[in-house]
């Protein structure tokens, strides 16, 4: 190769690199570019997102409070004294693990002091959370298909204490003494459908969304309603019950002095 080949050469390369340097910088720019558009597109929709569910809460109506409601009580299982001074409605889901360890733990105590002493009479209303808890439905079906042969209580404590093995369902009527067969065609039959429904529609009524929710209230006398004055939400601990009941306890000594009661934050 001659040397004014290799200087023609020479001089093409550097014309080529001197090309390249620009370009491939002018290259870098707009692909930092594109990332910066990208990333503000980004941080504009998250920004609609959040206008939009801002929009959403403040058009969404307030739940409305139970304090100072009535409730009908009267087709509800029930354990205590039916005439006593108040009623612990109980609104609960036997897949919930907090509803759980509020019938392991809490409840007992209560059903000591309170229950068996005839101070408090102890409702449960059903809100199966469907969208969560796939078997609740059908839990609170079969205590109420308990129920049918008196062994409603007896089916609940049950399937709370086994609700990591809610299914199949016939074993835990045999383990309660029912009639399987009886209790299997109550099962498959939907019985008890629309009083679960009418249960979780009170719920909502209420205010109630969460579980599990209780409402302490007034027992009125000869009638199955109930006046709502404390709401506790959520597993509380024996001691927030107590010093609820405590309080409306002393207040029903005076039933012209009763006056509805806050209500309880969740948790």
């Amino acid at each position: 190769m001659t040397r004014a080949r290799v200087g023609t050469l020479l001089g093409a390369l550097g014309l080529s690199l001197a090309l390249c340097g620009p370009v491939a910088a002018q290259q870098s720019t707009t692909d930092d570019l594109r990332k910066e558009i990208q990333s503000l597109r980004e941080m504009l929709q998250a920004m609609q997102k959040d206008i939009q569910e801002i929009k959403a809460s403040v058009a969404r109506p307030a739940r409305p409070s139970p304090v100072n409601q009535i409730i009908d009580v009267g087709e509800s299982p029930f354990t205590g004294d039916p005439g006593a001074k108040l009623t612990l409605i109980e609104i609960s889901d036997y897949q919930c693990p907090f509803c759980g360890r509020y019938v392991r733990d809490t409840f007992p105590q209560l059903k000591e002091e309170y229950v068996k002493t005839g101070k408090v009479k102890s409702v449960f209303l059903d809100l199966p959370l469907e969208a969560i808890h796939k078997l609740a439905f059908k839990a609170a079906e079969a205590a109420s298909c308990a129920a049918d042969q008196g062994k409603y209580w007896e089916m609940h404590d049950r399937l709370f204490a086994n609700q990591g093995a809610l299914e199949p369902w016939n074993p835990h009527a045999e383990a309660v003494g029912l009639d399987v067969a009886a209790f299997e065609q109550c099962m498959t039959s939907g019985k008890h459908v629309a009083e679960i429904r009418r249960d979780m529609a009170e719920a909502s009524r209420l205010g109630i969304t969460g579980t599990p929710g209780f409402l302490l209230g007034r027992t009125e006398a000869k009638s199955s309603k109930v006046r709502i004055l404390a709401v506790l939400s959520g597993a509380k601990p024996f001691a927030a019950f107590k010093t609820e009941i405590d309080k409306l306890l002393a207040e029903a000594e005076k039933p012209d002095a009763i006056k509805p009661a806050t209500a309880n934050p969740g948790p």
